[in-house]
């Protein structure tokens, strides 16, 4: 039942910010623990897409593979993440984009999750404490290498 809700203050404008996070096929080259993302599935709708993707997630000697059904709505800022299947007896996570008036953005990051073993959740709940807690700041690197942080409010 652990939850975790961050906001940040980028200097890129929430269309970047939410670009690079519908961008998940890239997660394991800067997200921390992320070892392998697949996705299965993508289908565009109504101006959204609705992926299914595995990713696999590892610390030391354990890993675990889950799958998620990830909504990206350009429209409202926002990406919606469904747990479906995998080591969790739930996963909602969310991310919302806000516009600033100063060209940048504020990332809203919200997760709730509960692993479905105890054991598990004892072995891995710290250190997925520790990895979400860092997502917000791996994502503002990443965007500072990808958008420079120069021109970060001209897109």
């Amino acid at each position: 039942m652990p939850k975790f809700q961050d906001t940040t203050p980028v200097p890129h404008s929430a269309g970047q910010m939410f670009d690079l996070v519908a961008d998940v096929e890239r997660y394991p080259e800067f997200l921390p623990m992320c070892e392998a993302l697949r996705v299965k599935e993508r289908r565009e709708r109504d101006g959204m897409t609705m992926l299914i993707a595995d990713m696999t997630v590892g610390y030391k000697m354990i890993r675990e593979t889950f799958t998620s059904r990830v909504l990206l709505k350009p429209e409202e800022n926002v990406i919606d993440v469904s747990y479906l299947e995998g080591p969790f007896r739930y996963l909602d996570n969310r991310w919302t984009f806000r516009p600033r008036d100063d060209g940048g953005c504020d990332v809203v990051f919200f997760i709730d999750y509960e692993f479905k073993s105890r054991a598990l959740g004892m072995v891995m709940g710290a250190m997925f404490d520790r990895a979400f807690h860092m997502f917000s700041q791996a994502f503002q690197k990443r965007a500072d290498v990808i958008y420079g942080q120069d021109n970060a409010r001209t897109a």
